[in-house]
């Protein structure tokens, strides 16, 4: 599995989020490549489609999916979290995404 942050230089939150990734992913005994992927302009949110940063990808999929929109910018991103608004999901809302998402690539395998 890939696992992509996206996000903006200069976002306050990417690196909690890439944090919350990685102990995710140990707390799991799941394997994946981590990458940082820098979205710094207009053009390239839109070619990505890109909610805000930070936004967790798996194998190309959001993680927390949103509606598709005529336009695409940076910005930031807020997560609904146990705790309110935060930005980016804590390790749990990850970890559980991460395992939706490896149990219905699996299924498709079938």
């Amino acid at each position: 599995m890939r696992v992509e942050i996206l996000y903006f230089d200069g976002c306050p939150t990417y690196e909690r989020a890439e944090r919350a990734v990685r102990e995710a992913l140990a707390e799991r005994g799941m394997e994946a490549r981590v990458d940082l992927v820098a979205v710094n302009t207009d053009q390239d949110a839109e070619r990505l489609k890109f909610p805000g940063s930070p936004t967790l990808r798996a194998d190309g999929d959001d993680l927390f999916p949103v509606q598709d929109r005529d336009a695409w910018a940076l910005g930031c991103r807020t997560y609904l979290t146990p705790d309110g608004l935060k930005g980016h999901p804590t390790s749990d809302m990850i970890g559980e995404a991460l395992s939706k998402k490896g149990d219905a690539d699996a299924e498709g395998r079938l």
